[in-house]
Parts: C-alpha cells; structure tokens; sequence
C-alpha cells in the first residue's frame, strides 16, 4: 500500500524556489546543509558558476555575507561534490542543476523495506 501526499508551494522568486529545492534534496539525502550554504548553491545553479568577482559581491550583498565565508562554504561543497571545478569555474554538479525560472514539480518515493 502506499500513501500519496500532494503539497503545493508558491515561492515569490527562483533564488527562494531553487533555495526550496537544494533544502528538500539536503533533508532526503542527510546532507544537513546551512541556511546560507543552501543559499550559495542556489545561487551559483542560476548564475552558472560563483567564479567571477561580481557574482561574488552580488551574493555578499544579496545574503549579507562575507568573501571569507563564501570561500570557506565553496570548499565544504567541493569536497562534499555539489560544487565542481569545470573549466576553471566553480558549478553546481550538472546533475542538480534545474531551470528555477519554471514550475517544478518533485516525485520523492520512500520505500520502507
């Protein structure tokens, strides 16, 4: 037998609903990801890559942050594999990367056994 939950959620904007997803991903797979961490990821799947300077400094202000931090979080996530060096620019691993910008829909299944 199984059990069908059907949840609906509106986010005002593709940072939050990218945000929304990368926490769901983290709490399925344990990950126990910060607030900010899920943040920085969001972030970097809608621009592309966290490499140049501007989109550094646009997250600092955007998220209240610092350099510092953002380079410590990057070096978490690389190691951890949702972070990628490609081509000399730091990414989201391909495989979870999303278009935010459309409506998503998750079929998360459980399975007890």
């Amino acid at each position: 037998m199984s059990i069908v939950q059907n949840l609906k959620y509106s986010c005002k904007d593709k940072y939050l609903l990218a945000e929304r997803y990368y926490a769901i991903l983290s709490a399925a797979n344990d990950l126990k990801l910060t607030q900010r961490e899920l943040q920085l990821i969001a972030y970097t799947a809608i621009h592309g890559n966290m490499s140049y300077g501007s989109y550094r400094e646009e997250f600092c202000k955007k998220y209240n942050t610092t350099a510092p931090t953002i380079n410590n979080i990057i070096s978490k996530l690389k190691r951890m594999g949702i972070l990628v060096k490609e081509k000399g620019k730091i990414k989201v691993l391909p495989l979870l990367i999303l278009k935010f910008e459309e409506n998503l829909q998750l079929n998360i299944k459980l399975i007890n056994g």
